[in-house]
């Protein structure tokens, strides 16, 4: 079997969001889904539609207007080599120039917010946007965005815009007709068509400490350019967010993977709020059930995830569970996936309460779990990130689940680097530095003064997001 290979490329994409019939500050967000889950959002009565030519031009009509180019600029590096660059008379860290990338993105609302993937947006010193008619551009601004799931929430100032619709991803069914909407290379909107092939695909491409990969996997075809567009169903509605191949070229090859929408709106919502998505977590973590441990646990069909690692006092340890049980409902849904059970997590906030239905020795027991956030209380979090405008980077306290992953007292985690001193430093995106000179700090503000008033060699030590020890040395006047 080929490889999956790549996906998601920064400057390719395109992507048709959904509506949150939502106004921001005095104006209440309402996305159309009936997910329980999300208290703030209506419920709707998803409708199939027959496959017929006219079906197909009303979903297009309906959903192709929403569709935004979003083109980015980013300084770069051209290259690095110290050594020829002293005896040149360069710039000891390399020659810089701008870098344009483009991908695509899609109006939930007319007062401008836009939703796209994080990885078109990521690291962009400007952000244009331009409208499905090529007679409107607009600056934006980037209101948040989640790692986890490769998406971004901007926002344009304009009025009466253009927006899509939401719809269901939880009642989409395998050989329902689809659309696959982009808007590559600023071409307009493109539109294919296709049949959702399988839901709950986990492929393994978010680069991310906590990932949730829970794809509809679609064969209509999503070329480079489409790759953070919209699958949308024939009603023109939204179903998911285009953001993967799986190709040995890059191009179509028969497979593309879209974010289910009712992901998309609980991260969108989050966003809004608290400008920091709101993550639950149960304090264990799970595995597929492989043959192996089928045949050992005599289980005859194929549902029920086993918990693999446990966090020693979490949630899921207080409420009775086990390593080694198998889990099989969340709030009385079945789950038969890795895949399917992060999504129900997803769908989540930490305080919130869970049923959770598992098998011990053949016999089903139930427990209820509290989830917590990242630092292991019930609290909703904001956004502790820190802007250095005088190293070109934003730096964040990393968790206290991932300080126990890692081993580690403190850590700060570097992101959106631009062109600056943390990137003549050589600090790479995503990394999370734990010292300076062997000097470890408590507080993020203490860090980022270390770093600014660095001069000599410097040495600073850290880990890479795949848990890999790293140590970025230099000396700097």
């Amino acid at each position: 079997m080929n490889k999956i290979a790549v996906l998601s490329l920064g400057f390719f994409g395109g992507l048709i969001g959904a509506i949150l019939i939502a106004q921001f500050q005095s104006k209440q967000v309402v996305l159309e889904t009936s997910n329980p889950n999300q208290s703030n959002f209506s419920n709707v009565n998803y409708i199939g539609a027959s496959a017929s030519s006219l079906d197909f031009i009303n979903a297009s009509k309906a959903s192709t207007p929403t569709v935004v180019f979003i083109k980015t600029l980013t300084n770069q590096r051209a290259y690095q080599d110290p050594f020829n660059d002293f005896w040149s008379g360069m710039d000891f860290f390399g020659r810089r120039g701008p870098v344009a990338s483009s991908g695509s993105g899609v109006i939930l609302t007319d007062d401008g917010y836009i939703v796209t993937n994080q990885h078109v947006i990521k690291n962009a010193d400007q952000i244009e946007v331009i409208m499905n008619n090529n007679k409107q551009s607009f600056k934006a601004t980037v209101i948040g965005s989640d790692a986890s799931t490769d998406l971004a929430l901007l926002k344009i100032e304009g009025s009466t815009l253009p927006h899509i619709v939401l719809g269901n991803s939880d009642l989409v069914e395998v050989g329902e007709w689809v659309l696959a909407v982009g808007n590559p290379f600023n071409l307009a909107s493109t539109v294919t068509a296709g049949i959702v092939s399988a839901k709950g695909r986990n492929i393994n491409i978010v680069n991310n400490q906590f990932p949730i990969e829970s794809f509809i996997q679609t064969d209509a075809a999503i070329n480079p350019g489409n790759s953070g567009g919209a699958l949308v169903n024939l009603e023109g509605k939204l179903i998911g967010i285009n953001t993967a191949i799986a190709s040995n070229t890059g191009s179509y090859n028969g497979y593309g993977f879209a974010i289910p929408v009712n992901i998309v709106a609980k991260i969108v919502k989050d966003l809004i709020e608290y400008k920091e998505v709101q993550r639950g977590f149960t304090g264990m973590e799970v595995k597929d059930v492989d043959a192996a441990s089928a045949t050992r646990l005599k289980i005859k069909d194929n549902h029920g995830v086993l918990v693999d690692k446990m966090l020693p006092e979490g949630p899921a340890e207080l409420a009775g569970i086990r390593q080694g049980d198998l889990v099989i409902k969340i709030n009385d849904k079945n789950i038969d996936s890795k895949a399917n059970f992060d999504e129900q997590i997803a769908y989540l906030r930490p305080g919130d309460k869970i049923a959770v239905a598992y098998l011990r020795n053949g016999k089903e027991e139930l427990s209820t779990i509290k989830l917590i956030n990242n630092e292991g209380n019930n609290a909703i979090l904001k956004k502790g990130t820190v802007v250095s405008e005088n190293l070109a980077a934003e730096f964040q306290p990393i968790s206290k689940i991932e300080k126990d992953k890692f081993g580690i007292n403190f850590g700060y985690r570097v992101s959106n680097i631009r062109q600056g001193r943390a990137a003549q430093m050589g600090i790479q995106e995503g990394f999370i530095i734990t010292s300076v000179n062997r000097r470890e700090f408590e507080k993020v503000e203490d860090l980022i003064r270390a770093l600014e008033s660095a001069r000599g060699q410097v040495s600073i030590e850290g880990v890479f997001p795949n848990g890999g020890r790293g140590v970025f040395s230099f000396y700097t006047y």
